[in-house]
């Protein structure tokens, strides 16, 4: 019978620890990599090639692909971190190359995993999951408690690394985190707010989307960073699942409204057909009030500030 893992208690100071984050160079990667360094942690990242750019607070890394199980291994018994934030994935919903998608995102998580468990001694282990599990629900807010109805490989793949993380639950203090949409500086403009914010940067006067009768519960990259810090050191935390969102739905349309009333560019919009994806979910709203009850962090960020701070006019 295996035995569940020793658990640390968490101080109400947050103990400086040795945090690995996988996927350390993307977007969310380096946000919570500057956070959690300035706050006094070591952290060490793993990506899936050389760091191009450097990473704000990151103190050493390793390239090691998520499919190389004995890679992890290897980094996870040198490193030997009291936390881990697992954030490396494959992300975007419309990736050409189904196989990586379920490669990366659910064979990578187990051998990250398995390369935790085995080195033991680890405290906490955050997955980032997605909201995109819950599929195309029309109405109301989410909980956690909604019954999962993906409708696209990359939300298929999410909930089959929950279900994986399920399998280590009596071995490691797993945190699943659900997040709904975010964004900010520094995000792909494969995601419809950069590129709506490129286009409008560049002073151009037309842009063609996809579907524009959708709406998204957008959050900050810095509010979603605050979550994963908050709950990375509640001990309580461990075992459960967690939406991370604002609790508010926006159509695209009032995030185009908003872009163009803040940056002061009026530009028109088409649909292009070829960008419209038949599995779309048309609206993402979620309930945060299971991490409220958890964690004192709070939102501090509304969309219009979120899109100020991306114009550079905040």
């Amino acid at each position: 019978m295996n035995e569940k893992p020793v658990r640390r208690r968490v101080c109400s100071e947050m103990f400086m620890s040795k945090i690995l984050v996988t996927g350390v160079d993307g977007f969310t990667g380096r946000y919570l990599t500057a956070a959690l360094a300035g706050a006094g942690h070591e952290i060490l990242g793993i990506s899936h090639r050389e760091i191009e750019a450097p990473v704000a607070g990151l103190a050493a890394s390793r390239v090691c692909d998520m499919a190389d199980a004995q890679g992890l291994k290897d980094i996870v018994a040198d490193f030997q971190p009291d936390k881990v934030a697992h954030l490396a994935a494959i992300a975007f919903v419309s990736h050409g190359v189904v196989e990586d998608i379920y490669r990366t995102n659910i064979l990578g998580s187990r051998n990250l995993l398995e390369a935790v468990s085995t080195a033991g001694n680890v405290d906490a282990i955050l997955m980032a999951s997605s909201a995109n599990i819950y599929g195309n629900r029309v109405s109301g807010d989410i909980r956690e408690s909604v019954e999962p109805d993906p409708v696209n490989d990359y939300a298929v793949s999410k909930l089959s690394m929950e279900f994986v993380a399920k399998l280590y639950a009596e071995r490691l203090p797993v945190i699943v985190c659900r997040p709904f949409n975010y964004t900010g500086v520094g995000q792909s403009k494969n995601f419809v707010i950069p590129k709506i914010i490129d286009h409008v940067l560049r002073k151009a006067s037309h842009i063609e989307l996809g579907n524009l009768d959708v709406a998204r519960d957008f959050s900050d990259v810095r509010d979603v960073i605050a979550a994963y810090v908050a709950l990375l050191f509640e001990g309580r935390a461990a075992g459960e699942v967690f939406n991370i969102c604002s609790g508010k739905a926006h159509s695209l349309g009032e995030v185009i409204a908003m872009i163009k009333n803040i940056s002061g560019h009026d530009f028109d919009v088409t649909v292009n057909p070829a960008f419209v994806r038949s599995n779309e979910v048309k609206m993402l709203w979620g309930n945060r009030s299971k991490l409220d009850a958890m964690s004192e962090q709070r939102p501090i960020h509304t969309l219009h500030d979120t899109l100020a701070w991306m114009l550079g006019t905040s």
